[in-house]
């Protein structure tokens, strides 16, 4: 409780400093061309001044995603330089000008999905913030970005899971997956999830909504697919997939006639091109989905997948992973997306900017 106390004092301590003199330094992870984690530089910048419709935030924590090494590498195009990072928890430090609905008080511990997270401080839209409710740790706050609102809008707006249905879900151990395979769960349905390694296995089967069957990679493949059609009786209904390449043409095997296929991920490699007479067979539905597609408004974001995901977390059933944390350094950054593309973690990967 005194650790509570001395946090919170801080915290107020550092809004009032700011309020009368604002911090000049902020340290930023900065891309400026397509390349290898060398390409990542940090620079020192002037804390940005917010516009009327946003507002000020010291950033605590934040992680990695395959969608920053996706853009660092070309895969995904973003006009440069950026400042990289996408999941932001941290403290609000002042309200916006022109948004008097704004109710969210300074001093609060809040979250939201950045495009620049990798910071000291950002200035984000007040429409993409959202209050850290009490009972929720920070470091599992980060969770709540931007691979709980993948998984609660894959199961909202790709392929609306419902109660009895057989999903599958690829790199069930991963940080998207994990979260994925538990609101299926939560929903009713029967979850097969596939990992790479006995350890990912009982990552997945620990959990209170974990799999059903849990799959290791088989030789020859083709034994994995019999036991996901036995187990889900003519094939699943929906195949969730992030991994991509490497399991593009299995997935037309394993759904069931009408079912439906979605791809939100490129941990392999990315898709080929679609053979369109593939989907002809049996009436398949395919999906391409990135989450910026899936959720297009801040109202969208803010009274349906925000508030729903906070509301399923302090129900109970929702429990987060955490590989590793690592420092807001060079090296950290730099281990870090390492770790991620190795495909040897399980869960989030967190990097401590600050307290």
């Amino acid at each position: 409780m005194e650790a509570e106390y001395i946090a919170t004092f801080a915290a107020l301590l550092e809004i009032l400093c700011f309020d009368s003199a604002p911090p000049l330094a902020n340290v930023i992870l900065w891309v400026d061309k397509v390349g290898g984690p060398e390409v990542s530089i940090f620079r020192d910048i002037p804390v940005p001044t917010p516009k009327a419709h946003e507002v000020l935030m010291k950033v605590q924590w934040t992680g990695v995603n395959y969608c920053d090494i996706y853009q660092r590498t070309g895969v995904y195009d973003r006009e440069k330089p950026y400042t990289a990072g996408f999941d932001v928890v941290g403290t609000l430090l002042t309200s916006p000008s022109g948004s008097p609905g704004f109710t969210v008080p300074v001093g609060s511990t809040v979250f939201c999905p950045s495009g620049s997270a990798w910071a000291e401080y950002i200035a984000v839209p007040a429409s993409h913030v959202a209050l850290l409710s009490k009972g929720i740790d920070k470091p599992d706050d980060v969770s709540l970005n931007v691979v709980g609102l993948t998984a609660l809008a894959l199961v909202r707006e790709c392929y609306a899971v419902k109660k009895g249905d057989w999903v599958l879900v690829r790199s069930a151990a991963g940080g998207v997956g994990l979260v994925l395979m538990q609101i299926v769960k939560y929903l009713g349905g029967h979850v097969i999830g596939t990992v790479s390694t006995p350890e990912k296995a009982k990552v997945v089967k620990k959990y209170e909504y974990g799999a059903d069957l849990v799959l290791l990679p088989t030789n020859p493949a083709e034994e994995n697919v019999k036991k996901i059609l036995e187990a889900s009786g003519s094939g699943v209904h929906v195949s969730y997939d992030g991994v991509g390449a490497s399991t593009w043409d299995e997935n037309f095997e394993v759904v069931r006639k009408k079912g439906t296929i979605v791809f939100y991920g490129n941990a392999s490699g990315t898709p080929p091109d679609l053979v369109v007479n593939r989907l002809m067979l049996k009436v398949l539905r395919l999906v391409r989905s990135t989450l910026p597609s899936m959720i297009a408004t801040p109202e969208e974001f803010f009274k349906q997948y925000a508030n729903e995901l906070v509301d399923i977390t302090k129900k109970g059933p929702l429990k987060f992973e955490v590989h590793k944390e690592y420092p807001f350094t060079a090296e950290g950054i730099i281990q870090a997306e390492k770790d991620i593309v190795r495909r040897g973690t399980t869960g989030k990967l967190l990097i401590h900017v600050s307290d």
